[in-house]
């Protein structure tokens, strides 16, 4: 049994909302780090950051004039570097800077490529993996699952040579040889 609260206590309560705090947007934040399986709250702070300050240069490259070479080189150039780095799907024009969001990011994270890519089933075995140095993105095993993974560095995400995952899917395909693989 809870005992009745005092007066001030219920003054105290009816300014504050425990359900949802405006101030930390708590809930949505919870959720995107569950549904891409960030294990730390910095990473999502620091995604929020990044487009936030993506957004501030777009709108302040659209405030310049239209017909500055200025603007049309940033343009061009802040456009490249996003499209490059897999948060937006074109460079068609400035609006889409406006859709980047810290889940743009975490779209991009090694474990969500993987799942992408068909290598796990989902983010979390990914992130296992990952973790476990079954991976490697090029010739550097990776195995921090908030390494952001670029466009131009998709087709390069495999496994360890020495990985056991490797074997038993080589194995699978019987595309597996005793000379390679030790």
């Amino acid at each position: 049994m809870v005992r009745k609260l005092k007066y001030h206590e219920k003054k105290l309560l009816k300014k504050v909302d425990f359900i949802s705090w405006e101030v930390d947007n708590n809930l949505h934040e919870v959720k995107i780090m569950r549904k891409y399986h960030i294990q730390r709250r910095e990473d999502y702070t620091k995604y929020n950051r990044l487009s936030r300050e993506i957004r501030e240069v777009a709108q302040s490259i659209k405030d310049l004039d239209v017909e500055d070479i200025v603007r049309t080189e940033s343009t061009g150039r802040l456009l490249d570097k996003l499209f490059h780095l897999g948060l937006v799907p074109t460079k068609e024009n400035l609006e889409l800077c406006n859709k980047v969001t810290a889940s743009s990011f975490c779209r991009r994270r090694l474990p969500v490529v993987m799942v992408r890519n068909h290598m796990a089933e989902s983010i979390a075995l990914a992130t296992r993996f990952i973790e476990q140095g079954h991976v490697r993105v090029g010739p550097e095993v990776v195995m921090d699952p908030a390494f952001l993974v670029s466009r131009s560095m998709e087709d390069f995400v495999t496994w360890v040579n020495t990985s056991a995952i490797k074997k038993k899917v080589l194995d699978y395909n019987d595309l597996r040889d005793d000379f390679d693989m030790s």
